[in-house]
């Protein structure tokens, strides 16, 4: 039986496939009230938006503050396939949530790149971050993502190690 942190990353995975379809980066995102309901869904719509502040953690974060009328969001827990970036994680340590669940790590722009840069606002007795929740499928479908995006522009592998 899955347990509920994997059950609560199957919904962020539901929402960063409606992410891919509208050929988005497949991120989703998902905020848990403290009583175990879910306030907040988002996925990244960047591209729609044209604007960098519409990640999936970011539109999880608006959704769960228009609901509970408050941008305070204390005792609440983010659920997110990818782990979030700097201004991600910021925004949630501002929103003073209480747990970061993640899928996969990003090796590009995840908060953990940066926490050196942070150390005093980055405390794990105060915040819990634990990645690795349904990382498989988290990998999966941004590795399908980009390479479809591959695929369309032409570009190979090959290419890229010619030059």
């Amino acid at each position: 039986m899955e347990n509920i942190h994997e059950q609560y990353m199957e919904q962020a995975l539901e929402l960063a496939k409606k992410a891919y379809d509208k050929d988005e980066v497949p991120i989703g995102a998902i905020i848990v009230d403290q009583d175990g309901a879910v306030i907040g869904r988002g996925y990244n719509m960047v591209e729609q938006q044209q604007t960098q502040t519409c990640h999936a953690e970011l539109n999880a974060l608006q959704e769960a503050a228009q609901i509970k009328n408050n941008w305070r969001l204390e005792g609440c827990t983010l659920y997110v396939t990818l782990e979030p970036c700097s201004m991600c994680f910021f925004a949630t340590k501002l929103s003073r949530l209480e747990a970061i669940y993640y899928g996969a790590q990003s090796p590009l722009f995840g908060f953990q790149l940066d926490k050196d840069c942070f150390l005093s606002v980055y405390n794990k007795d105060a915040l819990i971050v634990k990645g690795g929740i349904k990382e498989e499928e988290s990998k999966k479908i941004l590795k399908q993502f980009f390479q479809k995006k591959r695929n369309k522009s032409g570009y190979s592998k090959e290419q890229s190690e010619k030059s």
